[in-house]
């Protein structure tokens, strides 16, 4: 994991700029952002009963300004710790319920098109993301030998290998002066992230042998500009 997510800074370091180009009649500014938040994440899932997480994402933006334009754009790098629940129990006989703690790290490449609505101090934001993420691990590796809700069988270890490669969607608004905005951002992940569940033989008796699951988070933050 951290060899991709080096790779991924890298990478997106070397679009970072911070000069001046010309084009046609328009000016066109090119910058950077460093933008951090805290967020909301969970899996919407059938499945599992899940409890939302809290966690935290920072990154780095590349952001293209013409001035003459409806639109700015920016693309970039964010990586986020974010923190989720499912609903289990001890042992598989066990009628005592708990929720079993897992984290997730993720790194997104981040492309998105701002709309200008009111220039320097309103834009709605909106764009894909590619995003790379962990395995869930578990914040307390006791509950590695719990048993997971709605499936007789299926242990807390068994669910922690997810799909991690994942296509997202945000969509968001800030507000502020030209260099400084508080962020709020929904992102919504379009493929399924439970889908490499049903390729590891698991004992799925008492539920659903199709894994569907769509991660969400809710992020509110701030973005300062250069």
């Amino acid at each position: 994991m951290k060899k991709q997510l080096l790779l991924l800074v890298v990478i997106t370091t070397c679009f970072v700029t911070t000069n001046f180009a010309q084009r046609g009649n328009y000016r066109i500014s090119n910058g950077f952002g460093v933008t951090g938040a805290i967020t909301k994440f969970d899996i919407t899932t059938n499945n599992f009963v899940t409890k939302q997480g809290d966690g935290f994402l920072g990154g780095i933006l590349a952001t293209v300004d013409v001035p003459h334009k409806f639109y700015n754009v920016s693309f970039g790098l964010q990586l986020s710790e974010s923190n989720l629940e499912i609903l289990g129990r001890p042992t598989i006989a066990s009628t005592e319920e708990t929720f079993i703690e897992y984290k997730m790290f993720a790194a997104q490449l981040v492309f998105l098109g701002h709309i200008k609505i009111i220039p320097n101090h309103f834009t709605i934001d909106l764009g894909p993301m590619l995003q790379y993420n962990s395995s869930l691990e578990f914040k307390d590796k006791a509950q590695k030998n719990h048993y997971i809700n709605n499936y007789t069988n299926l242990s807390a270890e068994d669910i922690a290998n997810i799909s991690q490669f994942n296509l997202n969607g945000a969509i968001g608004a800030s507000v502020g002066i030209k260099n400084v905005k508080l962020k709020a951002q929904y992102i919504y992940g379009f493929t399924n992230i439970l889908k490499k569940l049903e390729n590891q033989n698991l004992d799925t008796a008492g539920g659903n042998a199709r894994f569907k699951g769509n991660q969400t988070m809710l992020a509110l933050g701030a973005i300062l500009t250069f």
